[in-house]
């Protein structure tokens, strides 16, 4: 007779309910799993009750640095009635942070709490460098512009202060932004919003004037190369976001208005972009949805080239997407449409001055494409305005709608501070020197699957693998950073990983927001995350990351700095950063949101340009179910992206950059070829940005993929040809690539190592942008 103790039911009852993974993450400290909140609904947001130890180790002064602000600490009321400017500027900028003549710097971060209220403003908020600004999730705070505001918009990233393609590390989040009180002639902005990469704007409600003729806008962004943003609202106004951006993903937005059809409102102005995606659109009762400046052909006058539009819902809106002139084999427009739901739409796609390119109705529009599409091995393309192909989506990939699953950002709003355990109470330092490699493993040990596991702002170093168990919630604090370092990670023959997320094989929840995984070189041996987990059945996105970045190098603390590795490459073996920066193994699966991975191309800190050394991005052997919204890959040796015998992968946008300093070593240099870690054979002289092999029903929807410099020179790009191939698939994988805009690469798009689509045929503007590319 076998006794079964009261503990073992209580796991096998988890896991007939898909919590099975908790098991592992189970230890001495937990009576109960954490799977909702308890926090009474009148309580505060947890993150303004709980004790803040957060700390910036290389601050001039960390003892008296304070990463952790109250905007009511700085004297705002939120009241409603009182000017709060001040106080919140105060809040920002307090502890000589990265501000008006700094351009960048990661020893300050930041985040600024704003509390339940309504927060009257009359000039600008300034978001500094290296800031998140986060308001109560539970009881979201109002920001008002009075009605004599003066300046750019509510909140500006960027007074002028930065250089639009280096603004990174800027989150904003949880807010009613209105700017409805100011006068309809205005041009009232609530968010400016110019930033580059790992920058987000999350869970935000945006009220602008509904009266007829209204110059109101939700977003305004002229420049930079981001990005991610999503869960959005917008309503009224006369733009929801007037844009124009390298590229960005947006996820899930709604456009409300509630004024009559005479008004002349849009919900997205793109004023220029190499290519935009969006997932997920509602749009209701306005005049135009997509108001498009096409037609740039040169460098400083480039217009919209790639506009992609997946799952979209319009309402009572006379043009759904409208163009600034017609396209053809010269002025594009590239433009593809996907399970676009239309309801009293007369146009779908037209031209200003009322040519229609398709005509509306209420209909669903399955696939559509506007520009040059090209199959398999035929290097001649055509220019299409006409549907095509129904694009193939694995149905692991959508929710119950029929749409591609998106999750939002986790915050454990209804969480109560009990339920959240800081490393740094249970003896983590995050000082940036001190190895807590010990403290920190036994917090996942005693704690994963029964408390939130909230890391501290600090810098974490450890000198072995960090293994978070499947069952695991985890918080960081203004991008904590763990920092793998030491003999573990030093050889490149024997590669190693800094973080384990879940064990083989292991299923289960696994939420990482807000944190950077980095090393301290030389680590040449460092797979710096190896992703195991796979959500629980019928848990879609159950396991992933959200605002999470892997950087290696560039900034103080890495080693990998410009004083260390200079672009002379005199750095040598000291500038080895990782040999994988992130690796999904065949059993897990992933939901990766604006996540960026990142060796550096300069210094964050000292400035100039630096020689580092990662040897590959992004490599996936997962069967998926795997989304990579809004992700970014840039400056590996090998390749950016590399999917290798994979499956049932959504891919929207995907951002790269080619290494500076290629061809000179030439790849695989300074690396080997690793052949259990299933390399790809490289094109000429450069990393690939995206490599398939023996991949099935991958869906590439947008992409970026960059060469801007040969050995640190571009004079290539006046010949577009800064390297030869960019994007290669072999002839067993199924993919579909959409929206593609390539920089200076003489191939688009290769198979089996051969060049196939040349660029010649698809220069619009800097980039060069093909619509659609198909097997077959």
């Amino acid at each position: 007779m076998h006794l079964i103790s009261s503990s073992t039911i209580f796991l096998h009852f988890l896991t007939l309910l898909g919590l099975g993974a908790l098991v592992s993450g189970l230890g001495s400290q937990c009576s109960a799993p954490v799977t909702s909140g308890t926090a009474a609904p009148s309580a505060p947001f947890w993150m303004e009750q709980i004790q803040h130890q957060g700390s910036a180790p290389f601050n001039s002064n960390p003892g008296g640095y304070q990463v952790f602000r109250n905007v009511k600490d700085f004297g705002a009321k939120g009241d409603g009635v009182t000017d709060d400017t001040a106080a919140i500027n105060a809040a920002i900028s307090s502890g000589n942070r990265c501000g008006n003549g700094c351009g960048q710097s990661t020893i300050s971060p930041a985040v600024v709490y704003f509390p339940q209220g309504t927060y009257l403003v009359s000039t600008p908020i300034v978001s500094y460098f290296y800031t998140q600004l986060i308001g109560d999730a539970k009881h979201m705070p109002s920001l008002v512009a009075n009605p004599n505001f003066q300046g750019i918009a509510v909140i500006d990233a960027d007074p002028g202060w930065y250089v639009n393609q280096n603004n990174f590390y800027h989150s904003i989040r949880n807010f009613h932004i209105d700017v409805s009180r100011m006068p309809t002639g205005a041009s009232a902005t609530g968010i400016h919003w110019q930033v580059s990469q790992a920058t987000s704007l999350i869970n935000i409600v945006f009220q602008m004037s509904t009266a007829a003729g209204n110059a109101h806008q939700g977003i305004w962004m002229e420049n930079g190369s981001g990005g991610f943003m999503g869960d959005l609202v917008f309503n009224g106004g006369k733009f929801g976001m007037w844009v124009g951006n390298q590229q960005f993903t947006v996820r899930n937005i709604t456009v409300n208005n509630a004024n009559t059809a005479h008004s002349s409102i849009q919900q997205v102005y793109g004023l220029w972009n190499w290519g935009w995606t969006f997932q997920g659109v509602t749009i209701n009762n306005c005049q135009v949805g997509f108001d498009l400046a096409t037609g740039g052909t040169t460098q400083d006058n480039q217009g919209v080239q790639g506009e992609a539009i997946i799952d979209a819902v319009v309402t009572n809106t006379p043009i759904f997407v409208r163009s600034s002139q017609p396209s053809n084999g010269a002025l594009r427009g590239s433009l593809v449409l996907n399970n676009i739901k239309l309801n009293n739409v007369p146009t779908a796609v037209g031209v200003v001055g009322g040519a229609v390119v398709l005509n509306g109705g209420t209909t669903t529009i399955n696939s559509w494409a506007q520009g040059n599409v090209y199959t398999g091995t035929n290097a001649n393309g055509r220019f299409i305005q006409s549907n095509i192909a129904a694009i193939n989506k694995a149905g692991s990939l959508l929710d119950s709608s029929g749409r591609i699953f998106g999750k939002t950002h986790p915050q454990y709003a209804n969480y109560a501070p009990g339920q959240f355990i800081s490393v740094k109470s249970q003896g983590a330092k995050g000082d940036g020197q001190t190895d807590d490699t010990a403290a920190i493993q036994a917090v996942f040990d005693k704690f994963a699957g029964c408390r939130v596991i909230f890391f501290d702002a600090g810098v974490y170093v450890v000198t072995n693998t960090i293994t978070i168990p499947a069952g695991t919630q985890v918080v960081g604090e203004a991008w904590s950073t763990i920092l793998g370092t030491g003999n573990a990670f030093f050889d490149y023959n024997n590669p190693k990983p800094v973080i384990q997320a879940g064990t083989s094989g292991s299923q289960g929840v696994l939420e990482i927001s807000d944190m950077i995984f980095s090393t301290r070189g030389p680590t040449a041996g460092a797979i710096v995350l190896e992703w195991n987990v796979h959500d629980p059945a019928g848990q879609q996105g159950a396991a992933g990351t959200w605002d999470t970045h892997i950087i290696l190098g560039g900034k103080i603390g890495t080693n990998l700095q410009a004083n260390n590795c200079p672009t002379s490459g005199s750095g040598g073996n000291n500038c080895f950063a990782a040999f994988l920066a992130l690796h999904l193994t065949p059993s897990s699966s992933a939901y990766l949101e604006g996540l960026w991975v990142w060796t550096a191309d300069h210094d964050l800190d000292q400035g100039p340009q630096v020689d580092i050394y990662t040897g590959r991005g992004i490599m996936s052997e997962s069967q998926g179910p795997v989304w990579m919204i809004g992700t970014a890959s840039e400056h590996n040796i090998l390749y950016q992206y590399s999917l290798v015998n994979a499956q049932n992968h959504y891919m929207g946008l995907i951002q790269t950059e080619t290494p500076y300093f290629q061809p000179n070593p030439v790849p695989p240099a300074p690396f080997i070829p690793n052949a259990a870690y299933k390399d790809p054979s490289l094109g000429p002289g450069a990393a690939w940005a995206l490599a398939v092999s023996n991949s099935q029903v991958i869906l590439v929807f947008g992409a970026g993929l960059y060469s801007f410099f040969q050995n640190y020179g571009q004079a290539c790009l006046n010949t577009f040809n800064c390297q030869q191939q960019i994007v290669n698939i072999d002839s067993g994988s199924t993919v579909a690539i959409y929206s593609l805009s390539t920089v200076a690469s003489q191939y688009q798009i290769s198979v089996n190592g051969q060049g196939i689509v040349p660029n010649s045929a698809n220069r619009a503007g800097f980039a060069q942008t093909v619509t659609s590319w198909t097997r077959s």
